[in-house]
């Protein structure tokens, strides 16, 4: 295999903020050209300018330098201007205010050497028990998820950051988190084909590349989830679509796939189904096994050359298209895209069920749960520490930290005339606990399926960065009317 190396489809990570000598020989001598960069990767902002040269000269001309960087609760450069989640631009409900984020999103990663953001999220939220998407989608409603997710892709690739639309062909209607098991979405194609799979099939000519879902769809392929799946990969979206771009698969670590299948299988298979790219996390003997397992694959004759070398050819399409760039991002442009990020979360502040910001010198009791740690998928929420900055033109408030607000027992709050706020900071569901709280007032700082757990007077603000906390506090002070309309039923 002169002309072709496996390790040209095989996207990894590493540890730690810097290049160590032994990762760079690694990337060397696999031939490796493309790097996902998470949290642990991401330090100062020159830290991570750094880091990304030091990739560009191991890796070439042709390095895929990629992170998730969708808005809202996933992001990995939090120094950059915070862009809204996707619901909350659904709640603004405009598409040249999402195409204006989308741009604004691809103007920072190209600041800090990052050309592949794995966005926007094609997925309908159409399940409000759904762990993992929530807020990270548009809307419930296909059409609308297509136009504001096309809009904001529109903007990136303008300002020269290619996309990955995913997780093809829909993550929005599963009870599973694919992170932790494997999720089945039981729909026949023709329910497929009428909602979940619409926005990637309209998209799929502007979409540079597509990333799978790790989720079994047994009336198409009951044996393989959709990343392993020659029938859904392969068949729809290859030969019946007729896509060209580039596939890559979502992370072989998570235990939907590496609990049934391991490093070394799935990476064969996903190729075989009609991938480009296997996403392999992991130390670099685990990223070696699945390198190792391609280029067995190969020399068998379970993978051909071809396949190899049209896989390589779209890849080195996608990184001469959108090159890694270090733009210059400081001063008043960054300046402006932060305040187009702060309008933007404001424009989405959606009030519920008649909800009014309280006097200001009103007593009110405020529950809140003081840290909730990151995830590994989203960020970590909120402080307390912000929940108290919200309420401080309220000389009357009164903040009550409660260790795990899942756990809050209404019984013991006291009825002596101060007006209760229930603020959450939390990614879960409320679950049985919580109907019985009646709250005054409920901000819903998160998932907005909690406003389903609890009746009356609610807020959302669809996320917690600076401009979304900033355009609640200016609501709760009457300066600022929540006027958007929900794009998922909350009633």
């Amino acid at each position: 295999m002169t002309a072709f190396h496996p390790g040209q489809l095989v996207m990894v990570d590493i540890q730690g903020k810097s290049l160590d000598a032994a990762t760079a020989e690694f990337l060397r001598a696999n031939q490796v050209r493309a790097v996902c960069l998470f949290r642990k990767n991401l330090g100062t902002e020159a830290e991570v300018r750094q880091l990304t040269r030091d990739l560009r000269e191991v890796m070439g001309p042709g390095a895929l330098i990629g992170l998730d960087q969708e808005g809202g609760s996933v992001v990995r450069a939090t120094f950059l201007p915070q862009a809204p989640s996707a619901m909350a631009l659904g709640a603004a409900d405009d598409a040249a205010l999402a195409e204006s984020v989308g741009a604004a999103v691809a103007r920072g990663l190209a600041s800090i050497g990052v050309n592949w953001n794995f966005a926007p999220v094609l997925d309908i939220n159409n399940n409000p028990a759904n762990p993992v998407i929530a807020e990270r989608s548009f809307s419930e409603d296909a059409d609308d998820v297509t136009r504001l997710a096309g809009a904001w892709m529109a903007g990136s690739l303008r300002e020269g950051v290619a996309c990955c639309v995913k997780h093809f062909p829909g993550h929005g209607d599963t009870h599973v988190d694919s992170h932790l098991a494997l999720p089945t979405v039981d729909k026949s194609r023709a329910e497929l084909d009428a909602l979940e799979l619409r926005p990637f099939k309209a998209l799929r000519d502007a979409a540079p590349a597509v990333m799978t879902a790790h989720i079994v769809y047994p009336q198409i392929d009951p044996d393989h989830p959709a990343t392993l799946s020659t029938k859904i990969l392969g068949d729809i979206l290859r030969r019946e679509w007729g896509y060209d771009g580039v596939v890559i698969t979502d992370a072989l670590m998570m235990k939907a796939i590496f609990e049934r299948y391991g490093y070394a299988r799935a990476a064969v298979m996903a190729i075989q189904a009609g991938a480009d790219m296997i996403l392999a996390q992991g130390s670099l003997d685990e990223q070696g096994q699945s390198i190792q397992a391609l280029k067995d694959a190969f020399e068998r004759g379970e993978l051909t050359l071809e396949q190899g070398r049209i896989a390589a050819a779209r890849l080195d399409k996608l990184a001469a298209a959108y090159p890694v760039r270090h733009d210059d991002y400081q001063g008043e442009p960054r300046a402006a895209d932060d305040r187009l990020m702060r309008q933007a979360w404001a424009a989405g502040l959606t009030a519920l069920r008649g909800a009014t910001p309280p006097a200001r010198d009103a007593a009110l009791r405020v529950f809140v749960q003081p840290e909730v740690p990151t995830d590994g998928v989203s960020e970590a929420g909120p402080s307390g520490a912000q929940i108290v900055e919200l309420f401080r033109a309220f000389p009357n408030a009164r903040i009550e930290f409660v260790e795990d607000i899942l756990a809050l027992d209404w019984a013991t709050v006291p009825q002596d005339g101060r007006l209760n706020i229930v603020a959450s900071t939390h990614r879960m569901r409320y679950g049985q606990n919580a109907r019985a709280w009646t709250p005054d007032l409920h901000l819903v700082l998160w998932n907005p399926f909690q406003a389903l757990d609890v009746p009356g007077p609610t807020v959302v603000s669809w996320g917690y960065a600076d401009g979304a906390l900033a355009g609640l506090q200016a609501w709760l002070q009457g300066e600022h009317v929540a006027a958007a309309q929900s794009p998922v039923r909350l009633d």
